[in-house]
C-alpha cells in the first residue's frame, strides 16, 4: 500500500495555489517528511512567475499540530551546536511562506498550536473556524517558543497580549482569536476555505506588480511616516508605469472590470 503523500498541492485558475497538510490522522504534525515536501513546494512556488497568491489549510480536524515532540526530544542528544543549527533549519523551511512575493492566505481549519500556529502567522492573512483551538503552549512541555512565534504572536496582536498567550500558554477559540485580531475572522469549519480562496481570488484578480510591492512594503515592519513616504516615492512611480495602471484607469472610466496580465 503506497503512503499518502502528507501535503497536496492544487493549481486553481487565476494563478491561485492552495498547499494542503494531509495527515489528518496525526493531526497534521510537522514532521520530517511534510518538511520536506513543504520545502520543496514553496521553493518551487517561489519561481512560478504566473503565481498571484497562496492558500495554505489542512485536513482533519486540526490544522496543524505543530512540530513532531519525538523528532524535538532526539534534538537534545545532538549538543547544543548542532541542535541550534537542526531548529534553526526546521524553523526557516517552514518559515519560507513568509518569503513569498505574493500574499499567502491561512486557512486555519482546526487546530492551530505551537509551530503549528506559526505557520498559520506567517501568512498573510488568516481565517478560522469558530471552535478551532489557537494557541502557544510550549512553557507546558518545558519548552522556549520556536518558529519565531514571540515575534510573529507579538506582529499580530501587540506585545502585552502576546505576553499573556505565551506565558500562560492558553488556547482560545477561533471567535476569541477573531476578536484580539490573531485571525482576520471565524466562520463555520464548512466555511473556512471557502472564505480563504474568495480573499485570494480578489488578491489574484489585481494587478500582481502592484500586490507583489505593497506585500513588500508592509513586510519591512512597522514604519515611521518618513520611511513609508520613502519607499512610496519608489514604488508608486513603478506601477504607474505598466500597462496594468493604464488598464486599471481605463476600466474605472469605463465602469467595468479590469483585466491585468501583469504588464
Amino acid at each position: 500500500m503506497t503512503e499518502q503523500e502528507p501535503l497536496h498541492i492544487e493549481h486553481r485558475p487565476g494563478g491561485v495555489a492552495v498547499l494542503t497538510l494531509t495527515d489528518p490522522d496525526h493531526r497534521n504534525p510537522m514532521n520530517g517528511r511534510l518538511t520536506e515536501r513543504w520545502r520543496a513546494a514553496v521553493g518551487s512556488l517561489s519561481e512560478d512567475p504566473d503565481l498571484r497568491a497562496v492558500v495554505v489549510t489542512g485536513t482533519g480536524p486540526a490544522f496543524c499540530s505543530g512540530a513532531d515532540l519525538g523528532d524535538l526530544a532526539a534534538v537534545h542528544h545532538l549538543g547544543t551546536a548542532a541542535a541550534r543549527a537542526r531548529l534553526s533549519a526546521f524553523y526557516r523551511t517552514w518559515l519560507a511562506v513568509r518569503d513569498l512575493p505574493v500574499p499567502t492566505v491561512a486557512a486555519v481549519n482546526g487546530h492551530a498550536v505551537g509551530a503549528g500556529l506559526a505557520l498559520a502567522l506567517a501568512c498573510d492573512l488568516r481565517y478560522a473556524a469558530a471552535d478551532a483551538k489557537l494557541g502557544a503552549p510550549f512553557v507546558h512541555l518545558g519548552l522556549h517558543p520556536g518558529m519565531a512565534t514571540t515575534a510573529l504572536l507579538a506582529e499580530a496582536v501587540g506585545l502585552p497580549r502576546a505576553r499573556e498567550l505565551l506565558l500562560t500558554g492558553r488556547l482560545v477559540d477561533g471567535a476569541e482569536a477573531a476578536a484580539m485580531g490573531l485571525v482576520h475572522q471565524a466562520l463555520p469549519a464548512d466555511r473556512v476555505l471557502a472564505a480563504a480562496l474568495a480573499a485570494a481570488d480578489t488578491i489574484a484578480a489585481a494587478a500582481p506588480l502592484a500586490v507583489r510591492l505593497t506585500k513588500d512594503g508592509l513586510g519591512r515592519g512597522p514604519m515611521t511616516v518618513e520611511q513609508a513616504l520613502a519607499w512610496e516615492s519608489l514604488a508608486q512611480p513603478v506601477t504607474t508605469a505598466t500597462a496594468d495602471f493604464r488598464e486599471g484607469v481605463q476600466a474605472r472610466r469605463e465602469r467595468r472590470t479590469p483585466h491585468f496580465t501583469g504588464n
